[in-house]
């Protein structure tokens, strides 16, 4: 039985390594994305712009752009998007934008957001996004140093 133990408890740990390497050699994806897939968290972009607050995206108005998943509340939304995503997406892919400005990326929550000189900005929540203000135009400056390069 011990014997049957040490191989199981050699096999995770070999796994594990394996997987830890491969997770930090390889480069993290343009946008970020929750487990479904969604930018955003299934957040529609447009809305920010439009109605100044996160609004939940429906499945029936969905796009796919850079290999995420985006969802809008209207399909008017929706088709804002299409012909100008660059105007509507969260800039650094939707990662949190202090993460990118210290050099590295996070997750968000769609609550904590900002638009400043037209361009939505996300973080990974409340607490960040304060800290994120206190210094924005510097962090700013900062994260769009570091971005893309964060992404390798």
């Amino acid at each position: 039985m011990s014997r049957l133990l040490a191989s199981l408890t050699f096999a995770v740990a070999t796994l594990f390594a394996v997987g830890s390497f491969a997770g930090t050699a390889s480069a993290k994806d343009e946008i970020y994305t929750d487990w479904a897939g969604h930018a955003i968290k299934g957040y529609d972009p447009v809305a920010y712009f439009t109605e100044g607050k996160p609004v939940e995206g429906k499945s029936e108005f969905e796009t796919e752009w850079k290999g995420a998943t985006w969802r809008f509340a209207s399909a008017s939304n929706r088709d804002l998007f299409v012909s100008a995503p660059d105007k509507y997406a969260p800039q650094y892919g939707g990662y949190c934008a202090y993460a990118v400005a210290q050099g590295t990326t996070a997750k968000i929550e769609p609550d904590a957001w900002k638009i400043v000189d037209g361009k939505l900005y996300l973080n990974f929540d409340q607490r960040i996004k304060e800290r994120w203000e206190a210094n924005q135009a510097d962090f700013i400056v900062a994260a769009d140093q570091n971005w893309p390069g964060v992404l390798n």
